[in-house]
C-alpha cells in the first residue's frame, strides 16, 4: 500500500506538462514532473520507475516531497558543503605571500612551503597544498612560470 497517493489538480497537471514539453528545464526537474504525471495515472512504483527511467526509491521520495510541498517540490534543495578554511581576506593573503619572495635557501615557493605558511601565520589550523593549489588556479596565478604568453622563449 502507498502511503503518499498524488492526486494532480488541473492546474498543476498543465503546469507539469508545460515544464515537460518547455525544453528549457533542467534534468532532475524534468525527471519529477514526469515521475508525478505518471504518478496521477495510478500507474505502480515499478512501471514509472521503467518508464522514466529511475529507481523506485526515487519515485518514493519524489511522492512524499510533493504531498508535503506541492508543486516546490520539483526545484533542489540547498545542499550543504564544507565551508571553506579561508576568507576572501585570508585567501588574498595567501595569494600575496605566493608572490613575495622565497623563503631563505629557496628558489620559489612550493605549494607545501605556502601551506606550512598559512598554518604559522595562523590563518587556519591546517591546510594542504591541494587547498592551495586549487586557491592559485582559482586566481589564475602561477608564481613559477616564466612565461605568461602562448610561445616558450
Amino acid at each position: 500500500m502507498k502511503k503518499y497517493h498524488v492526486d494532480l489538480t488541473a492546474a498543476e497537471r498543465d503546469e507539469l506538462l508545460r515544464l515537460s514539453r518547455n525544453g528549457k528545464t533542467s534534468g532532475r526537474k524534468l525527471t519529477r514532473a514526469r515521475i508525478l504525471l505518471k504518478a496521477d495515472e495510478q500507474l505502480a512504483d515499478e512501471e514509472i520507475a521503467e518508464a522514466v527511467g529511475t529507481s523506485v526509491a526515487t519515485i518514493e521520495r519524489t511522492r512524499q516531497r510533493f504531498v508535503e510541498e506541492g508543486l516546490e517540490a520539483l526545484s533542489e534543495r540547498p545542499r550543504l558543503g564544507a565551508r571553506p578554511k579561508l576568507t576572501a581576506k585570508e585567501a588574498a593573503h595567501v595569494i600575496a605571500v605566493a608572490c613575495s619572495p622565497a623563503p631563505g635557501g629557496r628558489k620559489r615557493w612550493t605549494l607545501r612551503l605556502l601551506a606550512d605558511r598559512a598554518v604559522e601565520l595562523g590563518l587556519c589550523s591546517e591546510f594542504s597544498h591541494e587547498s592551495v593549489r586549487r586557491l592559485l588556479k582559482k586566481m589564475s596565478s602561477n608564481p613559477g612560470s616564466t612565461s605568461s604568453g602562448v610561445f616558450r622563449k
